[in-house]
């Protein structure tokens, strides 16, 4: 019988619940597991008074699609001036994985800068407190790499390339290029997560990205080393409010330790995936999108004020109905040519007074039809009125799908929306324009990006060796990560700041980012501007106030 993972927040003994269903947990923190049941058990656990909130998990994405000048990392970097390295910290890369072999993350003797890896795709000799994948010890990394096969005794590579750029750009030291491709932290150690469903790099499960945050947190502890950890994936699939048990527990994991974690906004902007519309009483709004062909599955994420109510209806491009499915049906199920598509009205939770409608369109065989489809509403009491729609990402769909009538703006993928993780949008830094990719926030709140990184065109290691260009703005959030090393070097390890971590680092970014004149900061574009490092380390040396820092 194969378990579903279910997230849950909860209180007291977990492992009680566990038992009954005769299964078991997985502990994230005090008050985060993961538990392991049947699905048909799912409605069961409302029934302990131990389960908080349930959340099943989802996908994220890899958001595929060096500018140390334009962003003052090189004046940091230089021994005349802060001689910033990220000696004494900790990169944790959080993503497809890293060609341990190259050059880039060796030391000058060919011994390697990764601290541990933890493949989650290999079975094998999982870490500690957790059931899957096979932890690799610096040591049996350097037994590999002098062998004449090293991939034949420990066999995790970076098929995709992307975990391998990111790490490149947030700590390469640019062996394989004399130096010339240097990145941000280039002395920094590292901790790498491979994450990914089994036989396939391109997305990962919310519950493997917590799991690994998790494991990065509790080693860096261990070692007694800050951590700036980097997760460049990103997901359509939720209010975008930061609300969801996901969000919430990487917001709170935030607090532990010393550590930073630095998402990027997604390549959402012009994709044409976020409906944003007003619904008025007794008038039924149509909606029209777009899918491409050869995909077999998508999904639409419908949120609304839950005081509202209305029904809903889908047009198949073959202009078949859906017929009228309202709450009274709850979870409906409808069959249509070789697609299935399945409805469920959503509640409120205890962080989101939203409800969600979720539509999930699946190929029992070959593909989804393309085309033209239709989503009708249909209202009978309307309160607020105010709808978003969320279509999955480029990487999940391609840029094929989409709104006939979209919204540029909340087009911020998860995680970046969680309230306490660094939010990186990306631009183009050779022309100074946000990347028309990059994710918007919504303007005059709170949910935008807190920095601008360069994104287009970067130079970074590539699996298998040597150097590539690299366009995204998972590409963007390594700048910044790698910054964020080398403000905890300054400030924890050589002993100006020792509480500059989390929340901290985040404010001086923003302080220390440029800004052009004429132009209104913080915006859902550029957020509070674009990052410039020597500026943050500046103003974290004025408030030292005479050598003695008052927090």
């Amino acid at each position: 019988m194969a378990l579903t993972e279910i997230i849950v927040k909860y209180n007291g003994d977990i492992f009680s619940v566990a038992n009954a269903f005769n299964s078991f947990a997985e502990i994230l923190s005090p008050n985060y597991a993961i538990l392991f049941i049947d699905s048909s058990q799912i409605n069961q656990l409302y029934s302990f008074p131990e389960i908080e909130d349930i959340e099943l998990p989802k996908k994220l994405y890899l958001g595929t699609s060096f500018n140390l000048t334009s962003s003052c990392i090189r004046t940091v970097q230089n021994s005349y001036s802060y001689d910033l390295n990220g000696n004494g910290t900790i990169i944790g890369i959080v993503d497809s994985g890293i060609d341990y072999t190259h050059m880039d993350f060796r030391n000058a003797d060919g011994s390697t800068r990764i601290l541990y890896l933890w493949d989650q795709t290999v079975d094998g000799s999982p870490p500690a407190d957790f059931n899957e994948g096979t932890e690799y010890t610096q040591f049996q990394i350097n037994s590999a790499l002098q062998s004449e096969n090293p991939f034949s005794i420990i066999p995790s590579n970076d098929f995709n390339g992307h975990g391998t750029a990111v790490a490149g750009i947030a700590a390469g030291n640019g062996n394989s290029s004399d130096g010339e491709n240097i990145g941000v932290a280039f002395q920094a150690d590292l901790i790498i997560v491979k994450v990914g469903q089994k036989g396939n790099d391109f997305f990962a499960q919310t519950t493997e990205i917590m799991r690994a945050v998790k494991y990065i947190v509790s080693k860096s502890r261990e070692l007694q080393k800050p951590v700036a950890i980097n997760m460049s994936f990103g997901m359509n699939n939720g209010s975008h409010k930061g609300t969801s048990l996901f969000e919430e527990y990487l917001s709170d994991i935030s607090a532990e330790w010393k550590n930073v974690l630095v998402v990027p906004t997604g390549n959402e902007g012009g994709a044409g995936h976020h409906f944003n519309g007003s619904l008025k009483s007794n008038q039924t709004k149509e909606i029209e999108f777009f899918t491409a062909s050869g995909i077999t599955n998508f999904y639409l994420s419908l949120w609304k004020n839950f005081a509202d109510s209305f029904a809903v209806e889908l047009i198949f491009p073959n202009g078949i109905s859906s017929g009228i499915i309202n709450l009274e049906n709850r979870l409906k199920t409808v069959r249509v040519d070789n697609m299935t598509l399945t409805v469920i009205y959503g509640q409120p939770t205890r962080y989101s007074a939203e409800q969600e409608i979720y539509f999930n369109i699946s190929a029992n065989e070959n593909y989804i039809r393309s085309g033209l489809w239709k989503l009708r509403i249909i209202p009978s009491t309307i309160v607020d009125g105010e709808i978003n729609i969320w279509l999955p990402t480029v990487e999940e769909v391609t840029a094929k799908t989409y709104f006939s009538n979209p919204s540029v703006y909340n087009t911020m993928t998860l995680p970046s929306t969680a309230n306490k993780v660094i939010r990186v949008s990306g631009y183009n830094d050779r022309i100074g324009n946000i990347a028309e990719f990059s994710g918007n926030g919504i303007p005059d709140t709170s949910l935008i990006p807190d920095i601008a990184a360069p994104a287009v065109n970067i130079v970074s290691a590539r699996s298998g060796g040597g150097y590539d260009y690299f366009t995204g703005t998972s590409f963007a959030a390594p700048f910044v990560t790698g910054s964020a090393a080398l403000m905890m070097q300054w400030g924890i390890v050589n002993g100006n700041s020792p509480f500059l971590y989390g929340e901290r680092i985040k404010a001086f970014l923003r302080l220390g980012a440029r800004r052009s004149d004429g132009v209104v900061y913080p915006n859902q574009t550029f957020g509070y501007g674009t990052l410039c490092l020597s500026n943050s380390v500046s103003y974290m040396e004025r408030y030292q106030w005479g050598g003695f820092e008052f927090v």
